[in-house]
């Protein structure tokens, strides 16, 4: 069974709107853990607009299953990672100003620059993962750069499902798995991931370890609840 981490920044979002402390974010994410998820994912970016640094450093002491932090590796995501010294660091080459993650590594050209990466990271104990494209030459390249695992981008995915182009849609993911399995590496997913995609693509990409939602899942919960729509979402991982 695919393991489900929820990212909880659009929950950050909604508290910082008002200030105060609603919703609790410390507060949801055991409750999240407690309604079946097996991870939490945070984001924080440098303006913290949604989870803010102080929120990774207390959510390490109430996580129980696996917790993951996303982000850029500038040199204050780093001491953060360092301090707070996660399940895994999931490296995204976001622009500062970015909205949201738009693009994979090119894990050719960074190749150096992610090796010290995850080098300093793999000291510590901490498990990486490099968000990539569905590209069978850039997880090749993660895979020269001693990560553990790849996350791939699924926002195509998920445009192109909508569109009724599934089958077109799966394919490059199906065979970029195929290609992290061969050379010995994890495999994740996330991005626009949501109950209506998810099932096919858990049927169609082999090896799928671990999937992050956090937008399509915390919109949904408006509706059904997150008991009820964490649980959905497992179903459809089985």
């Amino acid at each position: 069974m695919t393991r489900l981490s929820v990212n909880i920044n659009k929950l950050a979002t909604l508290r910082n709107a008002r200030g105060g402390n609603m919703p609790n974010l410390i507060q949801s994410a055991k409750d999240i853990e407690r309604f079946g998820a097996e991870g939490i994912t945070v984001h924080p970016r440098p303006d913290e607009r949604h989870i803010r640094y102080q929120d990774a450093l207390e959510l390490k002491e109430v996580v129980t299953t696996e917790y993951n932090i996303e982000g850029k590796p500038v040199e204050k995501f780093m001491d953060l990672v360092l301090k707070v010294k996660p399940t895994q660091v999931t490296l995204v080459p976001d622009a500062e100003d970015a909205l949201t993650s738009n693009a994979g590594w090119d894990t050719i050209t960074y190749k150096t620059y992610l090796q010290e990466v995850i080098g300093t990271l793999k000291s510590e104990g901490i498990r990486t993962s490099i968000f990539v494209d569905p590209v069978v030459e850039m997880v090749q390249g993660a895979a020269e750069t001693g990560t553990d695992r790849i996350e791939l981008y699924t926002e195509s995915y998920a445009s192109q499902f909508a569109d009724g182009n599934k089958e077109e849609a799966v394919k490059p993911f199906a065979e970029a798995a195929i290609a992290a399995q061969e050379l010995n590496l994890g495999l994740n997913a996330g991005h626009d991931l949501s109950l209506d995609n998810i099932a096919f693509f858990k049927e169609n990409v082999p090896n799928l370890l671990e999937v992050s939602i956090g937008h399509a899942l915390i919109c949904e919960a408006i509706y059904m609840g997150l008991d009820n729509v964490i649980n959905l979402y497992k179903h459809r991982l089985k």
